[in-house]
């Protein structure tokens, strides 16, 4: 019965490609993802970084480097996800050198826990894999690891990340 139930649930959720036209929508999302995500206070206006959140939108949708979802369900938008699409130098793990950065992956509070993200999180996989991309990459928050295990992602060794607070990066020494 319980499974009846959760696909009587998923029933009516589409997964759909977000375009161009979508900029507003698209926005709107990314806005409540920075303010929830990254508890940014809901009373800073973040003008500077909508406007560069837009000219990305615009660039990259329009140039394919960028690819955007939304998770609907009886016509409400419930969810989103996207994946940054670019090329890494050519290596013996990615000949390729194709690389996918899974991000902005978010369902509204009252949708978590009926599926939602692992049905983004799958389309925007499968979307990756259509492309020949099977390097795929993310940064996940603790609340968000469970979903991106379950889906088969694994936690990285090696790598490190620049400290936000180094200013200047060392000047290399001669030996």
């Amino acid at each position: 019965m319980k499974t009846q139930k959760k696909n009587q649930q998923q029933t009516n959720l589409v997964i759909r490609k977000a375009e161009l036209s979508d900029l507003t929508l698209l926005m709107q999302w990314r806005m409540e993802v920075l303010y929830h995500v990254f508890r940014v206070p809901e009373s800073e206006p973040l003008t500077a970084l909508r406007n560069a959140n837009r000219k990305y939108y615009r660039e990259k949708l329009a140039d394919g480097s960028h690819l955007a979802c939304f998770a609907e369900e009886n016509g409400e938008t419930v969810g989103c996800g996207g994946l940054c699409l670019y090329q890494e130098m050519p290596s013996p793990d990615n000949p390729s050198g194709q690389c996918a950065y899974l991000m902005n992956v978010y369902t509204r509070e009252q949708r978590r826990g009926k599926g939602v993200g692992s049905r983004i999180v799958g389309w925007l996989v499968a979307e990756a894999k259509k492309r020949g991309i099977t390097k795929i990459y993310l940064e996940t928050s603790e609340e968000g690891r469970r979903l991106y295990e379950k889906a088969g992602f694994e936690k990285m060794k090696d790598y490190l990340i620049l400290g936000k607070n180094q200013a200047e990066v060392p000047e290399p020494r001669e030996e």
